[in-house]
C-alpha cells in the first residue's frame, strides 16, 4: 500500500519519558487494493492513544480496542511481561497512526496496558521504520517515518563533524568555552569533567 516513506514527528513542550501519538484502530485492510490508504475517518476506524515501547515485541491493544473495532480472535500466544507469563487472543488489526502512516494489516495481542493508553506500539512497528528521539534544550521530540530508507548513525555523523574542526580547535577548549557536543553547556561542566 505505502510505496514511498511517510514521516511523521510529534514534538513536546518539555521531557517526557513516555511517547505517545494518537493510533486509529480498523478491521485488517488489504494492503494490494488500493495504491492509497483511506483516510480512518471515512471508513470508521477507532482514534485511540497510543505509547511506544521499544522493549515490547509486538503491538498490543487493550479488549476494549478488540471490542470497540469489532476485530475478531485469530489465535492464542504466550505473552511474556513483567508481571509473568499469559495465554491471550491475537488479532488482525490495520493501525493508523499521524501523518498518513498506515500498517494495513498486523497481528497484534490483547493486553493490559498500564495509564490511560489503550495501543502499544512495538518493535514490530518501529523496526520497519526509522525511528528518533532527541531532548535538545530539554524538549523532546519524536519522529518516525516508515519504510526505512536512512541508517541513522550519530557515531558516524560525529565523527565527520569533528573531523571537519581543525586539530588545534580540539586541544584549544578552555574550561568557560562551550562544550564542543552541543549541549550548551560550559565544558568544565559537561565533557570536561
Amino acid at each position: 500500500m505505502q510505496t514511498r516513506a511517510v514521516p511523521f514527528t510529534i514534538k513536546y513542550s518539555g521531557r517526557v519519558n513516555v511517547l505517545r501519538s494518537d493510533a486509529y484502530i480498523y478491521q485488517p485492510l488489504d494492503p494490494t487494493s488500493s495504491p492509497h490508504p483511506p483516510r480512518p475517518e471515512d471508513i470508521g476506524a477507532k482514534k485511540f492513544v497510543a505509547v511506544w515501547d521499544t522493549g515490547a515485541t509486538n503491538c498490543v491493544i487493550t479488549q476494549r480496542v478488540a471490542d470497540e473495532c469489532g476485530l475478531k480472535p485469530t489465535g492464542m500466544v504466550i505473552m511474556h511481561t513483567v508481571n509473568g507469563d499469559a495465554l491471550t487472543p491475537t488479532y488482525l488489526a490495520s493501525i493508523f497512526l499521524p501523518n498518513k502512516v498506515v500498517i494495513p494489516e498486523l497481528r497484534v495481542t490483547r493486553g493490559i496496558i498500564a495509564g490511560d493508553a489503550e495501543v502499544l506500539i512495538g518493535m514490530d512497528i518501529i523496526a520497519g521504520g526509522d525511528f528518533a528521539v532527541t531532548n535538545k534544550d530539554g524538549k523532546t521530540t519524536f519522529s518516525f517515518r516508515v519504510p526505512s530508507i536512512e541508517c541513522i548513525d550519530f557515531v558516524t555523523k560525529d565523527r565527520k563533524t569533528v573531523d571537519l574542526l581543525p586539530p588545534r580547535a580540539l586541544r584549544k577548549v578552555g574550561r568557560n568555552d562551550p562544550c564542543l557536543c552541543g549541549s550548551g553547556k560550559k565544558y568544565k561542566n559537561c565533557c570536561g569533567r
